[in-house]
């Protein structure tokens, strides 16, 4: 089924983070259904329900193709594009592609890389050497295992249980590898959420707030919430992405 553009209800395509899936968006994209848009929920290869797909060849240009091809195969146009955290990496180098088919890109505590940087620059060496550390560990040495649901901010029993029975390993090698362009990602009518606290490096949240400073077409907003908004505060970020459609 074609997603025709749509002023009024365009489709949205939510990207996961790390270790997470598309299940992850279950109850924002419930809601946003329920206000009329057509959901788009895509898990990257080798992890969520595609975890069977899980090997050391997974990098961050197959995780690219992933998004890439959910928008070509799903005639999708006019989205609302929200990536969340890692994803962030991953719908920043899709843009050089899809850019023409996304209105808006919503980074919801996500990273935003410049051309040429990978996950493991923006975290730092000294949470890269932790990624690292986990694949030595519990990985085989390609792949991080999952963390408990406490990592991303979620305390509920009954959330936290669900969270962790659904987070799958990650491979290394998709925090190692440089992304390609992301200049079509920069220029793009965009919005930054950051949840407060977040679980960004400062210098990640100030480059959106740099932006934001200078480009009014990229609106910046503060959610009181956990890292994983979308499980802990569905209610919040269904009403900012709703926002989002109209310009923020």
């Amino acid at each position: 089924m074609s997603a025709a553009p749509n002023s009024a209800h365009p489709p949205f395509v939510l990207l996961h983070g790390g270790r997470h899936g598309g299940w992850c968006w279950k109850r924002v994209a419930s809601a946003l259904r329920q206000a009329g848009h057509m959901v788009y929920t895509p898990t990257l290869t080798g992890l969520g329900e595609r975890s069977h797909l899980l090997n050391p060849d997974i990098g961050l240009d197959v995780h690219v193709q992933d998004l890439v091809a959910t928008f070509e195969f799903e005639d999708i146009e006019d989205a609302v594009l929200v990536a969340h955290s890692y994803g962030g990496m991953v719908a920043c180098g899709a843009m050089e592609r899809i850019s023409d088919r996304v209105r808006r890109i919503v980074f919801l505590d996500a990273h935003l890389p410049r051309t040429g940087e990978s996950h493991s620059d923006l975290v730092g060496p000294t949470r890269a050497a932790e990624h690292v550390a986990m694949a030595e560990r519990g990985g085989e040495g390609w792949y991080i295992p999952p963390s408990d649901a406490s990592w991303y901010g979620v305390t509920d029993p009954d959330d936290a249980a669900w969270v962790n029975s659904r987070t799958t390993s990650q491979p290394l090698k998709t925090y190692q590898d440089p992304v390609g362009g992301t200049e079509r990602a920069w220029s793009h009518p965009g919005m930054f959420i950051e949840c407060v606290p977040s679980s960004l490096q400062p210098h990640i949240l100030e480059r959106a707030r740099k932006r934001h400073a200078e480009d009014p077409a990229f609106p910046y907003r503060l959610l009181h919430a956990t890292h994983d908004a979308m499980v802990t505060a569905p209610e919040a970020v269904t009403e900012l992405l709703l926002e989002a459609t109209t310009g923020g």
